[in-house]
């Protein structure tokens, strides 16, 4: 756990921040004594990782062909703009 001065933590804000996002534990001192502690959020947000279901599910190719009438109807008959 690393202590950091007031001043320090003014102007060095936004890095003690992702440091203490990325997991790390900092003290913020005032006049030499601790006065907060700057660390990682319990239930903050985890990042979403992006195609994780990938190779898990099979759409098929003509994916919009089953829905192609309904399509059609929803937007006034224009089936040919969306095949």
């Amino acid at each position: 756990m690393q202590t950091v001065n007031m001043h320090e933590a003014k102007t060095q804000l936004s890095k003690l921040v992702a440091r203490a996002a990325a997991g790390e534990v900092l003290i913020v001192a005032k006049g030499g004594k601790p006065a907060a502690r700057l660390g990682p959020l319990e239930d903050a947000p985890k990042k979403r990782k992006l195609g994780w279901l990938q190779s898990q599910i099979d759409a098929p190719d003509d994916i919009k062909t089953p829905f192609k009438d309904e399509i059609a109807e929803m937007f006034g008959g224009q089936a040919d703009k969306f095949a």
